[in-house]
């Protein structure tokens, strides 16, 4: 019987959100496709590693009260996340025991896959990652190895000057590279190396149908607006309120805080992350600032609202645009158009996912030719 070829991936699985958790998921299940056995190094942030370290990143200059004050409030709910996720990932993904913290963590990993692989997510954000990481350019796989990129993201529409010249060594190393925006391409191609390739999210590259299996039976009787808010917005708030109560449906609100649930909605506080995929799949409409929201909502044929400022909206304009649906935007909270709106046409919205997921199969396919 001839053994499976492996792949190893880093990405950013550990960190406490949906879209990372699912976009690790759905690389895992892209890669059983394509026939590979696959696993994530158990990359872990020194300062986001527990509760407490979180609750020490997000009072970090704060007065001696100020602090107990924030982690009373903070701790519940970083707990409960801890929780959720932890419990996910021990479920429904194959990561390596060690943990990564330290440069030299990675430097003692065994390294016997074929392929190691930088995954999708913002893994090359020096903004979120507070500097540049090598390890997330797979700095400690030597030369020999085959090293490939998929779906990655810089969260960023150009690099700083400081970081130019060590990512372009870095990328220099990588046999085949793609990443999740178009101004990706636009970067790598800065710097001289080409040969980038736009692809869609991992979530994306797998249909409705595939998840599906993980959005459960349980529909709601009664049609619901869900609000997933990943930025404290007042506006937002009473723009989805008013929202629900002209459509005439219950508003519901994914809470990824304890403390969200005084906001308006029936809250649904820090749910497994298959809840996640279930909520948007029934939902009527969704309103939300994320990218991976959007991402599902368009995936699952669910309305959506995307509410974004232009300067930080790249992700979130790019995904619209490549579907074009520019106008789901929303530019004024004064704008209840969409109220009366006709439901979204996805028929040519399919039909372009189905052309850019087999642009992705034949990177990927090609990506990992032996």
């Amino acid at each position: 019987m001839t053994k499976k070829r492996k792949i190893t991936v880093i990405t950013l699985q550990n960190i406490r959100n949906y879209g990372s958790a699912l976009q690790a998921f759905a690389t895992q299940a892209i890669f059983t496709k394509l026939g590979l056995e696959s696993d994530f190094i158990n990359y872990l942030r020194e300062d986001i590693s527990s509760p407490t370290n979180r609750v020490e990143r997000w009072t970090e200059g704060m007065s001696t009260a100020k602090k107990w004050a924030y982690a009373l409030m903070l701790y519940p709910t970083f707990w409960l996340q801890n929780y959720r996720f932890r419990k996910f990932i021990k479920q429904y993904l194959k990561v390596i025991p060690q943990p990564c913290t330290r440069v030299e963590d990675f430097e003692k990993l065994k390294l016997n896959s074929d392929i190691y692989c930088t995954g999708s997510d913002q893994t090359w954000n020096s903004g979120w990652n507070n500097g540049l990481l090598p390890p997330l350019f797979l700095s400690f796989v030597p030369d020999g190895i085959k090293k490939i990129a998929y779906s990655a993201s810089f969260g960023k529409a150009k690099l700083d000057e400081w970081e130019k010249e060590e990512t372009k060594r870095l990328l220099q190393r990588y046999s085949a590279i793609s990443v999740r925006e178009s101004t990706g391409v636009s970067i790598i191609d800065d710097l001289g190396i080409g040969n980038a390739v736009h692809v869609l999210d991992p979530t994306l590259q797998l249909d409705k149908t595939f998840w599906g299996k993980y959005a459960g039976t349980g529909k709601s009787e009664e049609k619901y607006v869900l609000v997933y808010q990943l930025n404290t917005n007042s506006q937002f708030d009473r723009y989805a309120k008013e929202y629900a109560r002209r459509k005439g449906l219950k508003l519901v609100r994914l809470c990824t805080r304890i403390d969200q649930c005084s906001k308006c909605g029936k809250a649904v506080i820090v749910p497994d992350v298959f809840d996640f995929v279930s909520l948007i799949y029934h939902a009527d409409t969704v309103i939300t600032d994320s990218f991976h929201a959007t991402a599902f909502s368009i995936n699952m044929n669910t309305d959506v609202i995307s509410i974004y400022p232009n300067e930080f909206g790249g992700r979130l304009e790019s995904i619209l645009k490549l579907v074009g649906l520019e106008n789901r935007h929303l530019t004024s909270y004064d704008d209840f158009s969409f109220v009366d709106a006709e439901k979204i046409d996805f028929v040519p919205v399919n039909a372009i996912l189905e052309r850019e997921r087999e642009i992705g199969w034949n990177f990927l396919r090609n990506a990992i030719a032996d």
